[in-house]
């Protein structure tokens, strides 16, 4: 098991988000985090990459207890977080963008991500390659802002709401983007509102509500079960 989450809870001062939450990742799936906007989806993946400390439970990865360690410590140890935000370097080009988050692959028998090998996962960023991150539209930065996270060689990625904002046809990309990247053997923890682009690209789910984990299992048990999608996904 890749990552392991057991019983977490994390608060932002008084108000508490999370309540008991616990999930795992095996190697090379792609698991999706669902529910709607506000119940602790970000929140579950800020505590898991260190930027948010629980005040209770334990994150696990690859076996090491990383509860509380700061998020350099959790990216050096091969865990890759994509935020809402994007926060690309609007006064650098794509290339730079790529190259400042540059690292070495951590076994010597792994292919490291090169510049060239993000454009080929995403062929719309390689004629960008002089422009700066500021002049991309949100599609772009997107795809930057993924391809500057697999410049570090993660072993596990964790995506936060990629799809957010995005043209349909953008969206539609972007998941054959994610599914190439699972085909490639990276392992995935998709955060997503937009449940329908992430069942499609995922093996497993979990859904939360205010903070607590409503359901988890396969897609296959997730499309079957009418009253959970309706409930908690509204459709």
């Amino acid at each position: 098991m890749i990552l392991e989450v057991d019983d977490l809870y994390t608060a932002y001062g008084l108000s508490q988000i999370l309540f008991g939450v616990s999930l795992a990742v095996e190697k090379g799936e792609c698991v999706a985090l669902l529910g709607r906007n506000g119940v602790g989806k970000t929140t579950t993946l800020r505590s898991i990459m260190g930027l948010t400390a629980p005040h209770r439970g334990r994150v696990r990865y690859n076996g090491v207890d990383i509860t509380g360690r700061p998020a350099f410590q959790v990216a050096k140890l091969g865990m890759g977080f994509v935020p809402e935000e994007r926060r690309i370097f609007p006064d650098l080009t794509v290339r730079q963008n790529l190259e400042v988050a540059r690292k070495p692959a951590a076994s010597q028998h792994e292919r490291p991500w090169t510049v060239e090998a993000v454009f080929e996962t995403f062929p719309a960023l390689a004629p960008l390659t002089g422009r700066k991150g500021g002049y991309l539209s949100g599609g772009e930065q997107q795809m930057l802002t993924i391809g500057r996270t697999l410049m570090g060689n993660p072993d596990l990625l964790l995506l936060d709401e990629p799809s957010e904002g995005l043209a349909p046809l953008v969206v539609r990309d972007l998941g054959r983007q994610i599914s190439r990247l699972k085909e490639h053997g990276l392992t995935i923890l998709l955060c997503e509102q937009n449940a329908k682009f992430a069942i499609k690209l995922s093996d497993r789910a979990y859904i939360l509500e205010k903070g607590h984990v409503r359901f988890s299992g396969s897609i296959a048990a997730l499309q079957a079960d009418d009253e959970v999608r309706r409930q908690h996904l509204g459709f």
